[in-house]
């Protein structure tokens, strides 16, 4: 037998030198598809997770959860409880050990980036369950005593399975009123109650948002929404008349026996926990209330700034906007005279659909179109028994898999016609919530993004794009109105608007002051004097709203300023590249992000 010559030495090293190699690649694969699997993994099992466990939350989510896997599901009202709360704490613990774990330069761009918001936002969430007592459910201006009914108004119904799992929620509202009660019994336990006061302005809606005497005429807006709601699938044939008759009187018989309980009872218990020995305050009053307020301005605003730097930012804004208002009124002294008692009905329109209309071609050349089919708005008055506790307008937000059709809601009580309908509109509809939202579920998800994106939310990204846009809906309205031929309206235009701006940053001022600094009302009312608030009814208003509502201005304010503060960059980066156009794509298309990431996103070469 004729043997084989040995391998050389050289050509021995080439051989293991191709093997280690092929193994480095094998395993840098290997641990790259691992790290997307389990990225894959951790995402879609908190979609299931959260979308499961709360099913008002899934139906504002998703219009047709089968397509993201969710086939069976038992519909849940989420309630509150001690035991559930621990349980999520340390499910959020397992979560971000989870993530920390995966190596994010094996994730594609767009899974790095959700993976970075991901874990930013879930160590703040965390940072906060150390303050479980410091949140209010049952807020006088935004609590969910006022806010179920709304999103109960609004369940679209597409399927018979909707109209089943809506009256199945509806069947468990005096749970979920139950489990509210629980942890205000809770917060009393806790030293963290409401003042008398406040729970007696949550019994007066509890008393009013919902009476025997309108279910007993059927005039309810939660009797007529639901018919309204029931027709389209009548006309389609997917119901039967008795189908549709069965469901209208089974939905009357919940209201009257469950939901309308509900509220007496929520009512009932909480006059038991009113004190009137508890005096209103913010949350600077004591040292855990400041941690817990700088942890809430994260969630809120989604800024990482310090808050003396937002204090600087806030004074540097309030100087320029009081300089605007000084020469405006210097150049133009006449509207000394017609400030504040202006006809609003010289503004050239006066239909919502006609404000739209003009909003939607006077973008065109500064943001970026929404792909896909056209988009209907329905622009709808707020039922007059909610409009004392619901904002001047609002807009329900699309489902990602639905876009096409869209609701804003306008309280007629607090939003007048002419300008203030106009920037409104701009606010909620276009270029505002309406568009932005449309915009990013068509185009993101559409490319790939992962659906569990949805569970995170950044009110500073979102409000603070609609004040943004808001400001530049006050230039168009002074374009309108000097096409128009009239000039003076066109100046109170401009000065209105600096006029908010003005107003929005004191009052993101005051609510620092309130809730970090432990300011007391006195300090307030002293503060408000010096803008010329001399009303004892009116700073006690103010102060109240802002003490109730920690963190609402700022979510608004500061994320327009965070918004103004990356376009600066944005300009400062791109040089005679830098458009508009191009800015707005750069922040539509990064979708809802806290402002560290985005600046973080900005600034990568």
């Amino acid at each position: 037998m004729k043997q084989r010559n040995p391998l050389s030495a050289k050509q021995l090293a080439l051989a293991v030198s191709v093997f280690l190699t092929f193994s480095a690649v094998t395993a840098f694969l290997f641990t790259y598809k691992q790290d997307e699997k389990r990225f894959t993994h951790i995402t879609s099992t908190l979609l299931t997770e959260h979308m499961t466990s709360n099913t008002l939350n899934m139906h504002y989510t998703l219009a047709y959860p089968e397509n993201y896997g969710i086939y069976d599901y038992k519909p849940v009202l989420s309630c509150y409880s001690s035991k559930s709360s621990l349980q999520n704490q340390a499910a959020t613990e397992n979560t971000l050990t989870a993530l920390r774990s995966i190596h994010t330069e094996n994730l594609s761009e767009r899974d790095a980036y959700f993976h970075k918001l991901l874990t930013r936002s879930l160590e703040n969430s965390l940072a906060m369950a150390e303050y479980p007592y410091y949140n209010e459910p049952l807020s006088p201006n935004s609590g969910m005593q006022s806010q179920l009914p709304i999103l109960l108004a609004e369940y679209a119904f597409r399927t018979k399975k909707d109209i089943t799992d809506y009256l199945a929620l509806l069947n468990q509202t005096d749970e979920y009123f139950s489990s509210l009660l629980t942890f205000e019994q809770e917060k009393a336990a806790a030293g963290l109650l409401m003042p008398a006061s406040s729970l007696r302005d949550v019994r007066e809606q509890c008393d009013t948002i919902i009476t025997k005497e309108e279910l007993e005429k059927g005039t309810h807006f939660l009797q007529t929404t639901f018919t309204e709601r029931l027709m389209p699938l009548l006309k389609a044939g997917v119901l039967t008349q008795t189908e549709a008759e069965a469901y209208i009187s089974q939905n009357n018989r919940l209201l009257k026996t469950v939901l309308l309980p509900a509220y007496i009872a929520l009512g009932d218990g909480l006059i038991l926990l009113e004190d009137e020995t508890i005096m209103l305050s913010g949350l600077g009053t004591t040292e855990e209330g400041r941690k817990y307020y700088q942890h809430l301005l994260i969630s809120e605003t989604g800024s990482y700034r310090p808050i003396e730097q937002i204090q600087l930012l806030l004074k540097e804004k309030f100087t320029e906007e009081y300089k605007a208002v000084h020469n405006l009124m210097t150049t133009y002294p006449e509207l000394f005279t017609n400030h504040g008692t202006k006809n609003t009905s010289t503004f050239p329109y006066t239909d919502a659909a006609q404000m739209l209309t003009d909003l939607q071609r006077r973008i065109q050349n500064h943001f970026p179109a929404a792909s896909g089919e056209s988009t209907a708005i329905s622009v709808r008055p707020v039922s007059p028994s909610l409009e004392d506790y619901t904002a001047p307008a609002f807009y329900i937000t699309a489902p990602i898999d639905d876009t096409t059709q869209n609701t804003i809601h306008i309280n007629q009580s607090k939003t007048p016609n002419g300008l203030e309908l106009y920037t409104t509109l701009a606010h909620e509809g276009y270029p505002g919530h309406l568009y932005q939202t449309v915009y990013y579920n068509r185009s993101a998800y559409s490319n790939g993004e992962r659906p569990a994106r949805e569970l995170l939310w950044y009110g500073g990204y979102q409000e603070g794009w609609a004040l943004y846009v808001e400001f530049i809906a006050y230039d168009y309205a002074a374009k309108l109105l000097r096409e128009q031929k009239l000039d003076t309206d066109a100046v109170i235009a401009e000065l209105e608007k600096h006029n908010r701006s003005m107003q929005l940053c004191l009052y993101s001022m005051l609510d620092i002051m309130i809730h970090y600094e432990g300011a007391s009302y006195n300090q307030i009312a002293k503060i408000l004097e010096g803008f010329g608030i001399t009303d004892s009814n009116s700073c006690r208003a103010i102060y109240t709203y802002i003490a109730q509502e920690p963190c609402n201005y700022l979510k608004y304010y500061l994320g327009y300023l965070e918004i103004l503060s990356l376009q600066e960059k944005a300009k400062e980066l791109w040089g005679e590249e830098y458009s508009d156009y191009r800015f707005h794509c750069f922040y539509l298309d990064c979708g809802p992000s806290d402002f560290l990431s985005l600046q973080e996103e900005l600034e990568q070469p």
